[in-house]
């Protein structure tokens, strides 16, 4: 199912512009991480049917990194928004 994403940068394009980069979610921090903390997060995707955060890239345009909030299974793009330290924590 073709939809479209509205690119904090460049505006509304149609999706084969961009590039999906998985699920947005925190990465494991601290001293006391491990391997078995970091393969899980590397490796054990979570699978969402509904609406999730996601990381996508601007690959035919401006080469943004950022984040959109879509329903997974119809595709509706609720919000796209830059990446940036606050968003991380929030």
């Amino acid at each position: 199912m073709s939809f479209q994403i509205d690119c904090p940068n460049c505006g509304i394009r149609p999706v084969w512009e961009f590039h999906y980069g998985g699920p947005a979610r925190p990465r494991p921090t601290g001293d006391g991480v491990n391997d078995r903390q970091w393969a899980e997060y590397l490796y054990n995707r979570p699978n969402v049917a509904g609406e999730a955060t996601e990381w996508w890239y601007h690959r035919s345009a401006c080469k943004l990194w950022f984040h959109v909030r879509r329903d997974t299974r119809t595709n509706r793009v609720f919000e796209t928004k830059r990446f940036t330290a606050e968003s991380a924590n929030g």
